[in-house]
């Protein structure tokens, strides 16, 4: 069971690339927008019931909470204005309140205990909820991806950090407050790197793209030699050293790229083995954008995982797979939970 996964070649589309030209809604064909709201940009897609992206927008996300709020309706408004909408989701980083109305807070966003289902359905006059961006991806990939099936399954999105969500009987676990789970905050390393979080030493640290090029940084320092394919790329600056350009180093074989991909993913084994000890998943979906390079660290995760979970000898073992819905999946997970909250 432990093969190579065939999903980590899969490609990664974002929501403009899944979108098809606009077509008339037949009767009974019910639509709904799903809108990634992050940290610099907003995008939106009219989503069907089988997960297709039929039409997309997007603008700038605006500092402040009444531009925000004023560009998200403008986004909507003109999806709206093309396609009979129904309802309307909301996906962003941050903690969500348990009822999926309100933004308690979210780090790169203006809102701060905000009513914000309230405010931007007030503006639309559409019924809208909330959802952390890690849980509709998740949905997303549960409904019409990589999870398609599972019952138990957790989903880690490597990014700049890690996101996360857990599938529990095939519904999300939120917490008692709305907040689980923060997987990527899961201490791994006892006074080990500074996390922006406030604590030292998170998953996240050493197993993400900032992860990544923190590890090559620190190699290159040690023996700037080793490295001529990513001393080339980044023009012998380590400030300008990236998550991408050591996955792409390491695709021409350059020793510290590949060293570091090697740690990281000893460092994604080791904390999948702690999530599985904790929940015992079925399944383990890996996304975000680190996974575009699966290829040149899945199967050492998977092993060192296997090598490292408690009696990992004499159990069955969570399937590991990469996410296929890519960028895509925010804007459908968050249009799908439009759908079934609001009864489509």
């Amino acid at each position: 069971m432990w093969g190579r996964n065939d999903d980590a070649t899969r490609s990664h589309p974002d929501p403009d690339s899944r979108a098809r030209t606009p077509r008339p809604a037949g009767v009974g064909r019910v639509l709904t927008v799903g809108v990634d709201v992050g940290g610099t940009s907003v995008r939106a897609g009219v989503v069907d019931v089988e997960g297709n992206v039929l039409d997309t927008a997007r603008t700038p996300t605006p500092r402040s909470e009444a531009a925000l709020e004023a560009a998200l309706a403008g986004v909507i408004g003109e999806l709206a204005a093309r396609h009979p909408i129904r309802a309307v989701g909301l996906a962003l980083a941050g903690f969500i309140t348990p009822d999926r109305r309100g933004v308690r807070f979210a780090p790169h966003l203006s809102w701060r205990d905000a009513p914000v289902a309230d405010r931007i359905a007030e503006r639309i006059k559409l019924p809208v909820v909330v959802e952390h961006d890690a849980n509709a991806a998740a949905l997303a990939e549960r409904h019409f991806g990589a999870a398609s099936g599972a019952a138990t399954a957790v989903f880690v999105a490597l990014g700049t950090g890690i996101g996360s969500a857990l599938l529990l009987d095939g519904k999300l676990y939120r917490g008692a407050f709305g907040v689980a789970p923060e997987l990527g905050h899961i201490r791994v390393v006892p006074d080990g790197r500074p996390c922006p979080c406030g604590k030292t030493g998170c998953w996240e640290r050493y197993c993400s793209g900032t992860a990544l090029a923190t590890t090559a940084v620190e190699l290159l320092a040690r023996d700037p030699a080793r490295s001529p394919v990513l001393r080339r790329l980044v023009d012998g600056d380590p400030g300008q050293v990236t998550g991408q350009r050591v996955a792409a180093a390491a695709r021409e074989g350059d020793p510290v790229a590949c060293a570091a991909m090697d740690e990281l993913a000893r460092w994604l084994g080791e904390g999948l083995a702690l999530v599985a000890d904790v929940f015992d998943p079925e399944l383990i979906v890996i996304g975000g954008g680190v996974s575009e390079s699966a290829p040149l660290y899945l199967d050492e995760a998977r092993e060192h995982y296997a090598r490292t979970v408690t009696g990992g000898a004499r159990r069955p073992l969570a399937r590991i797979r990469t996410a296929q819905l890519g960028e895509a999946a925010a804007v459908v997970g968050a249009a799908q939970l439009a759908r079934e909250v609001n009864g489509h």
